[in-house]
């Protein structure tokens, strides 16, 4: 069973600004919801209640959305906007919210080697709250965590992009199993290739289920793309013994960590209501 599930919140959100000079990227809101209420909702669905979010300086706002508002719910107390925190009340009272900082942003991997203190000794899910996903049926998480309870291994979620898309993910190479059409052995990943470098078009998003040996690798990881510690570099190390499983999702995912992304999921989500 999957308890608890991360959320690295400490990135800049560069791509967004000025919006995100003061507000964390992870709080602009597709309509009426921020974008990590989005995944903890998806969180909730796959069954975990126990939420580890890695934020930074300037994400206080964050905490203060998991929290009571007193003032706030005193003021509408009665009203019919009262029934617009039904969601956010509900979350509260589910789910346990644990934070740590991390101090220097220097990759994927070390926000996620950053979170250990929150997460232990146990396997654990990692959600971005970027990749906005949804689908009709099971959630991301909920399919990827029947399929970590086959096979007791890192799962990383995956999709197929455009070939001159490759250089903006980790890309996964391997070979199909048990006789499926959309779960993968992994044999090989590159992070962020060249076009012509890539082994595939199949790219990880931001979903992952992980072993707690993870953390270990990480500590041994070296800087890579970027100068960053990737993740995608210590699943490399899992993958070299046949232990990282790919998963090709049921469902849309929304790369909210772009401007074209976010219009789109926001229009999505509209079409909706």
């Amino acid at each position: 069973m999957i308890k608890k599930c991360l959320f690295p919140a400490a990135g800049y959100g560069t791509r967004f600004l000025p919006a995100t000079k003061a507000t964390p990227k992870e709080m602009l809101p597709v309509l009426t919801k921020p974008l990590i209420q989005y995944g903890v909702e998806e969180a909730v669905e796959a069954g975990i209640t126990t939420m580890a979010i890695v934020t930074g300086r300037g994400k206080r706002a964050i905490e203060d959305h998991f929290d009571r508002s007193y003032e706030l719910e005193h003021q509408i107390k009665g009203s019919s906007k009262e029934a617009l925190m039904d969601e956010i009340r509900s979350i509260i009272a589910a789910c346990t919210f644990s934070y740590t900082r991390q101090i220097a942003m220097k990759g994927l991997g070390h926000a996620i080697l950053t979170g250990e203190t929150l997460i232990g000794d146990e396997p654990f899910a990692v959600v971005l709250a970027d990749d906005l996903c949804t689908n009709n049926g099971g959630s991301v998480l909920h399919q990827m965590i029947e399929v970590y309870e086959k096979y007791q291994c890192s799962i990383v979620a995956i999709e197929e992009v455009p070939m001159e898309e490759t250089h903006k993910y980790g890309i996964i190479a391997g070979d199909l199993v048990d006789g499926t059409d959309n779960i993968y052995r992994v044999s090989n990943m590159v992070e962020k290739p060249a076009p012509e470098d890539a082994p595939t078009n199949m790219a990880i998003i931001g979903r992952y289920i992980l072993t707690p040996d993870i953390f270990d690798i990480l500590r041994e990881t070296k800087p890579g793309k970027g100068g960053e510690i990737q993740i995608t570099d210590a699943l490399l190390e899992q993958a070299k013994q046949g232990k990282v499983i790919a998963y090709k999702f049921e469902g849309k995912r929304f790369d909210c960590g772009s401007i074209d992304g976010f219009v789109e999921a926001t229009n999505h989500f509209y079409s909706k209501i």
